[in-house]
């Protein structure tokens, strides 16, 4: 009987291992949603976003693996919910957002040096906007989408080396509120809305070397507020709203693309579904810090971290 508990334990620790596991972190000291996040330097930055009653923060954060503690950073320059951020040459860049609600976009870019603990404002991005996405590839800053006022399409990207934005063709489907990450060679862009749905499933990448874009296999969950990452050769994507079977909007699935077979797969839920998140990625791991738990506002402290399955 023994070996077979001693059987049974293996198979779950296997199964465990091919479908990710949750952990839990400290929480963020202030409870926030819509979010900028990045990982620079083997931490963990979260910036700006709304706090429970909706105010435009301007604080942030760091999380140190090392004390497994959280930090208050100097206030941005610029408070901004909905921004995008990065890490890049050992700075964080935060892109864009909204001043207040999501009636002021603006075009800030704004860089946290963590050796002298200060702010700086960097060149701006081409056009002002909010709930955009953005990714670093081969040394650039791409921005993606957002809205200002109505849906963009907008893409750019940035060089440190000449520094300054270049434009790009713009994203076949206009949309904000959407996933972005760099695989690849490639940055591909995933779900969000416009004013023609809620909850796109639209997964389009953009590539370099050809300077196009194209669009590929649809999400299976269509969504907006999401996060994604790209760990290994995949990209994740995780939560969500806009649900209308769940009666707090929310979506708990976890998907995975796999490019070399274009295709998706489904992996067990997140323990606590939420939206408003962006994720920053630390050895492997995805973590998404704050976010809120019900459609529209209800920001919450928790950070969760999700340790993805091998994906070859």
């Amino acid at each position: 009987m023994a070996k077979a508990w001693v059987w049974f334990g293996l198979l779950g620790l296997l199964a465990m291992a091919q479908e990710g596991s949750w952990s839990r972190l400290s929480p963020l000291g202030q409870p926030r949603q819509e979010v900028g996040a990045a990982e620079v330097g083997g931490k963990i930055y979260v910036v700006g976003g709304f706090a429970p009653n909706g105010t435009t923060l301007g604080s942030a954060e760091v999380y140190d693996p090392a004390t497994e503690r959280w930090q208050n950073l100097p206030p941005m320059p610029v408070a901004v919910n909905h921004p995008a951020a990065v890490g890049l040459q050992g700075k964080l860049w935060v892109l864009g957002g909204y001043r207040e609600g999501l009636n002021q976009p603006t075009e800030t870019v704004q860089i946290f040096d963590p050796a002298t603990g200060r702010w700086s404002l960097g060149s701006p991005l081409p056009t002002a906007r909010g709930a955009l996405g953005a990714a670093v590839l081969e040394g650039k800053i791409y921005a993606i989408g957002g809205a200002r006022g109505s849906s963009l399409g907008d893409a750019a990207v940035y060089d440190p080396a000449l520094g300054q934005w270049k434009e790009l063709p713009a994203m076949p489907t206009p949309r904000n509120h959407l996933g972005v990450a760099a695989l690849k060679g490639k940055v591909y862009a995933a779900g969000g809305r416009n004013t023609h749905s809620f909850t796109l499933g639209t997964l389009e990448a953009f590539d370099p070397a050809s300077g196009k874009w194209e669009t590929l296999t649809p999400m299976p969950t269509g969504r907006s507020g999401h996060a994604a990452a790209a760990v290994g050769n995949c990209l994740y994507i995780l939560g969500g709203e806009g649900n209308r079977a769940d009666p707090r909007g929310m979506f708990p699935q976890v998907e995975v693309y796999r490019p070399a077979q274009q295709a998706w797969q489904r992996l067990p839920d997140m323990p606590i579904p939420k939206h408003g998140i962006y994720a920053a990625v630390l050895g492997g791991k995805i973590y998404l810090a704050g976010g809120a738990t019900q459609q529209g506002l209800g920001a919450v402290n928790l950070v969760e971290v999700f340790a993805p399955p091998r994906c070859d």
